[in-house]
């Protein structure tokens, strides 16, 4: 803003002092000040391309998605050669699910600063979303051939080769994981080393639960694996995960907090394990190595066939994921979106979602009864009764399908089509649970017909 512009007896904020303080408050999360800050500046200079893109992103961070668009695009016809533009552009036309626009902004941004890692990087998430994982892994390595240490561009590599089935170059690179900047605290400060793969004598290993609870369920199946060369492992991860992994067989001692390890030689990351173990889509361990408590399992029956109409079909269902999950835009739906299987009127509908999701119940309407036992479920053993008790789990990618394949329970799991790497390229199966049955989109960001074929085949 110009001091020209400026009320008489009202000090003006610097352009470039107001342009910094605007991005600062974008970066440190303060949307509604930014908001405010990006309203006041614009109003003062509408035209001014750097005013613009970061309104833009301020906009995108509040949800405002087609605004923001209209402000970033806007930006970029008033100052064409300025690279940033096309590069943050290329995010946003990625989160509104533009991707033929975000492909053309990357390659734009590339064009414009070929020496610029991050446009790279920002061209291979796009090149993933469309499932090009060849170029996404050729443009990746174009970033990290311009920046050897770009911890997110080796990670994306990963994910790419990972769902492309090349599991033993993918886990190589998915060990950069531990660098990116959301990684920070999940390992122990330590000197001791990562483990090798090399025995250790009993009770000298740490076994870390590190990533999502999801993560830590689908892995803790290699476990045993570590405790035939390192008997008696100490396994850290969350408390919530303890009732479930403390059932797989060779864990010495389960610990929440990193001050109640105790001694060990050496530490390992519970999702580092399938690279040490060489694990690729051919020798997955079986799944099989959890189980709900009988007792529990009993309970839940007890109250199941008391609340459900005798005769239909119990399906369990999760709509909604983690709010806070880097993907979440594209692996949570909204209850009303599975409206093909309220029509069916021979199922009973059980809910087993969690947090506050759980209220979009209160709103429905369908043919099939529905059951809401989300207030009800205490951990995970709960949840794993309740499946016991149903005849299959529809469910997004969540938590709970791990939960469901590793006690072997008929699951039907909706996925995008460009999902996380361990469901794999044109599958219906996986060959972590073979009780999954896996349905895709067939348009990116678009579920028309997913849920269509889900109820169709139950």
């Amino acid at each position: 803003m110009s001091q020209a512009q400026a009320q008489p007896g009202k000090q003006v904020m610097p352009l470039a002092e107001a342009l910094e303080k605007l991005a600062k408050l974008e970066q440190e999360n303060k949307l509604a000040e930014a908001d405010d800050l990006a309203s006041r500046m614009l109003a003062a200079m509408p035209e001014h391309p750097h005013i613009l893109h970061l309104a833009g992103i301020v906009s995108y961070r509040n949800g405002r998605v087609p605004e923001a668009i209209a402000r970033m695009e806007k930006s970029e016809s008033l100052a064409p050669d300025m690279p940033l533009y096309p590069r943050n552009m290329c995010e946003v036309y990625r989160g509104a699910g533009r991707l033929e626009d975000a492909v053309r902004a990357g390659r734009r941004a590339i064009e414009l600063a070929p020496k610029d890692a991050r446009a790279y990087f920002n061209l291979a998430l796009i090149l993933y979303e469309k499932l090009e994982l060849e170029e996404s892994v050729r443009v990746a390595d174009q970033a990290i051939a311009l920046e050897p240490d770009y911890p997110e561009a080796h990670f994306e590599r990963a994910e790419a080769l990972l769902l492309a089935g090349r599991m033993k170059e993918g886990w190589e690179s998915y060990e950069w994981r531990f660098k990116l900047k959301q990684a920070e605290g999940m390992l122990p400060k330590t000197d001791k080393p990562q483990w090798d793969g090399t025995p250790l004598p009993p009770g000298k290993l740490l076994i870390i639960g590190d990533q999502g609870f999801g993560d830590c369920i689908q892995f803790g199946r290699l476990i045993p694996w570590a405790a035939l060369l390192c008997p008696q492992p100490i396994v850290a991860a969350s408390g919530e995960l303890q009732p479930i992994l403390k059932q797989i067989p060779g864990i010495g001692k389960f610990v929440t907090r990193w001050e109640d390890t105790g001694e060990y030689d050496a530490y390992i990351p519970l999702s580092g394990l399938p690279r040490l173990a060489g694990i690729g889509t051919d020798n997955v361990p079986p799944a099989g190595y959890l189980a709900a408590p009988p007792e529990l399992v009993e309970e839940w029956r007890v109250k199941l066939d008391r609340l459900c109409p005798k005769g239909k079909k119990r399906i369990a269902l999760v709509w909604a994921g983690r709010p806070t999950h880097k993907n979440d835009k594209k692996r949570t739906l909204k209850l009303q979106q599975f409206a093909p299987l309220f029509a069916r009127d021979d199922i009973c509908v059980v809910t087993v979602q969690k947090g506050e999701q759980i209220s979009q119940a209160g709103g429905y309407y369908g043919r099939a009864p529905l059951l809401n036992l989300g207030p009800e479920i205490g951990d995970f053993l709960d949840t794993m009764a309740i499946l016991k008790n149903v005849d299959r789990l529809v469910t997004i990618d969540t938590s709970v399908a791990h939960i469901a394949g590793a006690i072997g329970v008929p699951a039907s799991l909706v996925l995008p089509k460009a999902p996380d790497w361990r469901w794999l390229l044109e599958r219906e199966d996986t060959p972590w649970y073979p009780s999954i049955k896996l349905y895709r989109q067939h348009e990116a960001y678009s579920w028309d017909g997913v849920i269509e074929r889900v109820a169709a085949a139950l």
